[in-house]
């Protein structure tokens, strides 16, 4: 019996396999890596009928280009993004963001690119048919660990897919919310920068350079001064670290960071802000705010509870 698959047209710039991310190995130097958006991931498999913890694609700025080759099944593309589906005879079928598509035999789907914003989600009905590495399907692709060997979608390649499931189309009327400042905690080498420098940091505005990936983003704007030495003994890193290097140039550090650091950590992103933190694209200005540990907390509460108040908002289409 033939399985359905997808044909990599076209890779695209950063697609990759992801789910919730890779827990208990960081004492081996592996990252969680996993989808750095996660609501959008979540709100994909949903919207897909799949389990939450299933894989989809992950992409970055321009997607993939896949030609389908098997029986109807649903698809479901979430992020704010641009794509298409083209049928066999070129025409175009209506498409929109965080709806179930059906796709055919032929059919191609292209993602070209996300708007004002950096990641997209596709997600398939039954899922993909790949291989769990270290209990999870995240690709962290500079430590080669993940499915597909742990790197990006290439050109030609074939990706299988498990039976779809006969389920009603869902649709979801979303929107993410833009919010004025990225909040952090203090870091644990907060005082060792000088009271203009910890100033400067949360009044002025940075960018968002082009030296920005998975693993970091690169800020450029007022300099940071620390006290001390910008070199100190490396310690054990988390999501989110807002590092200074010599330069004062903030970084900070995303899903594929190291697990290990030796540069003065300023401050922490907040949990609950750290999708809407990816998704600020190079070139836009950005903003801090300090709130204390508690308050951080109590706003991861809440985004969990907003967060599962969107997915029980997903709409069932009666056809």
């Amino acid at each position: 019996m033939t399985k359905d698959y997808f044909l990599v047209i076209r890779g695209g710039i950063n697609s990759t396999f992801q789910d919730f991310g890779r827990e208990n190995l960081y004492h081996i130097g592996i990252p969680f890596s996993g989808a750095m958006d996660k609501r959008n991931y979540l709100i994909a498999n949903k919207l897909a009928g799949n389990l939450t913890t299933d894989a989809v694609i992950e992409f970055a700025f321009q997607g993939p280009c896949l030609k389908y080759f098997g029986n109807k099944r649903n698809i479901v593309v979430t992020g704010n993004v641009n794509f298409k589906v083209i049928k066999e005879d070129y025409s175009e079928i209506q498409v929109k963001n965080y709806k179930t598509i059906e796709i055919d035999n032929g059919d191609v789907i292209d993602i070209l690119n996300t708007k004002n914003s950096v990641y997209g989600y596709l997600s398939s009905n039954g899922g993909f048919e790949i291989d769990e590495v270290w209990g999870s399907y995240s690709t962290t692709t500079r430590a080669f660990v993940g499915p597909n060997g742990g790197k990006k979608l290439a050109d030609n390649q074939k990706i299988f897919l498990k039976k779809s499931e006969e389920f009603s189309s869902r649709l979801l009327i979303y929107s993410d919310t833009k919010i004025e400042f990225i909040r952090v905690i203090e870091g644990t080498n907060y005082k060792y920068f000088s009271e203009e420098s910890i100033k400067n940091f949360f009044s002025k505005e940075y960018f968002v350079t082009n030296l920005s990936d998975r693993m970091g983003m690169r800020l450029d704007g007022q300099k940071l001064k620390n006290l001390k030495n910008t070199n100190i003994k490396s310690e054990g890193l988390v999501k989110g670290t807002i590092q200074v290097p010599a330069d004062g140039n903030p970084i900070i550090l995303l899903s594929d960071h190291g697990t290990i650091g030796g540069y003065p950590k300023l401050a922490v992103v907040i949990s609950a802000d750290y999708d809407r933190l990816v998704q600020i694209p190079p070139g836009s200005k950005i903003r801090f705010e300090k709130v204390k540990l508690k308050d951080a907390e109590n706003l991861y509460k809440l985004y969990i509870m907003e967060t599962n108040n969107i997915l029980n908002k997903i709409l069932w289409i009666i056809k």
